[in-house]
């Protein structure tokens, strides 16, 4: 049992595990996205799922309309009814990412499969492994981070009542329809259990959701940095390559001979970069393609959301504003990772001592310079490329609509 749980710390970062890592976790929510399992997700799973769903949407979503369209209306209380909404909006983002991957799950599996195989051909203990899993240790710890921080959010949200004096829920504003009042027995031990179960769905959902496209992206990331090291590294590799068949040092890289034996190396070690750099490409466009309607529908909710918290007034919204920011931020702060290891091998593309390879050569550096060019991106919707300056617009658009409504209002 205690080998499989210090499976998902950060020192086992290899592939294989990180998506038995994130297989594992996203099992419980009866999404198997592993062929490697052939167990079957175990029954309790699907009776987990069902109850906290239904409690979900009873509470964030029936009751959510209801209260804010219904009840608040009639007693005016807007900051109320700005809460409330709030909560039902950002809390129907995980369910949509996790939709969106349950109508892809057979590509989902093939993709796994197919960045399985791609790692397979790594061969341990070289240069390029051994950059590939510095990147990754520090991909794992990302994804961790994210995952405490979002389900750690949930916990302290649901904690907040029980530390308070008096009976509380974990949102006093919120009223579940049919249980009023709901500061009484038993109506308040229903309303409590159903707001947390409904709170497990809001946030353990996006945080496996958004861990998969972490790691996914993340091992992308390690590979376009492993092969900006390769490109770096091509041609004194290649000298060294021939000096030890020869066994002579410091031979002269300018002599006929000599310089054509470097360049059959270059051209053999030039064609695998190329190779992995394409097939690399061609992995996370699918994945890209997979969840660019997700990350669409789930920054319309957290715009919508964000703007609701901030009606609603931050000292009322003080755990909730971190969540959705949170999930805004690493969105595109991933994008953001991939399209910088992107230009860093573009740039190592030209740092590569092309000067001194053969015309063969300089037309597969070319080749590859062209490649390097299309920036692999996340994009929402393919309207919108995940990056810092894709937040801060979405930021500085979001205060700019509060200040506007709040004017209004």
């Amino acid at each position: 049992m205690w080998e499989q749980l210090s499976k998902f710390g950060s020192e086992h970062c290899d592939l294989p595990t990180m998506m038995w890592n994130v297989a594992a976790i996203l099992r419980v929510l009866t999404l198997n996205i592993d062929n490697r399992y052939k167990e079957g997700i175990p029954f309790y799973y699907y009776i987990i799922t069902i109850v906290t769903t239904a409690c979900f949407i009873y509470v964030f979503v029936i009751s959510m309309a209801w209260c804010v369209f219904v009840l608040c209306p009639q007693t005016g209380d807007l900051v109320a009814a700005m809460v409330v909404l709030s909560l039902g909006i950002t809390g129907e983002i995980g369910p949509a990412k996790l939709a969106c991957m349950f109508f892809y799950i057979e590509k989902i599996r093939e993709i796994g499969d197919n960045y399985l195989e791609y790692d397979a051909e790594t061969v341990p203990g070289t240069r390029f492994h051994t950059n590939q899993q510095k990147t990754l240790k520090l991909i794992k710890k990302r994804a961790m981070i994210y995952w405490t921080v979002i389900v750690g959010n949930g916990v302290l949200y649901l904690t907040k009542p029980l530390v308070l004096p008096g009976r509380n829920l974990p949102e006093n504003y919120f009223v579940i329809y049919g249980l009023e009042p709901m500061f009484e027995s038993p109506n308040y031990e229903i309303a409590f259990a159903l707001m947390s179960a409904g709170v497990y769905v809001i946030c353990y959902v996006p945080a496996c959701v958004t861990t998969y496209l972490i790691v996914m992206a993340g091992y992308t990331e390690a590979q376009l940095l492993a092969l900006s090291e390769e490109l770096i590294e091509l041609w004194p590799d290649s000298v060294k390559h021939v000096e030890a068949e020869m066994g002579i040092d410091n031979i002269d890289v300018y002599e006929a001979n000599n310089k054509k034996a470097i360049n059959e190396q270059v051209g053999l070690r030039l064609k695998e970069i190329i190779r992995r750099h394409a097939v690399m490409g061609t992995l996370f466009r699918g994945v890209e393609e997979v969840f660019r309607g997700a990350i669409a529908m789930g920054f319309v909710l957290l715009i919508l959301g964000l703007l609701s918290e901030l009606l609603g007034k931050l000292e009322n919204t003080y755990l909730q504003t971190p969540f959705a920011c949170m999930q805004v931020l690493m969105d595109c702060f991933t994008g953001q990772r991939v399209m910088d290891a992107s230009i860093v091998l573009e740039q190592a593309v030209y740092d590569c001592q092309w000067e001194n390879f053969d015309k063969t050569n300089r037309k597969m550096v070319l080749v590859m310079l062209q490649n390097s060019q299309k920036t692999l991106t996340l994009s929402a919707g393919g309207l919108a490329m995940l990056s810092f300056t894709c937040a801060m617009t979405i930021m500085r658009g979001i205060y700019t609509s509060y200040t506007a409504l709040r004017s209004m209002v």
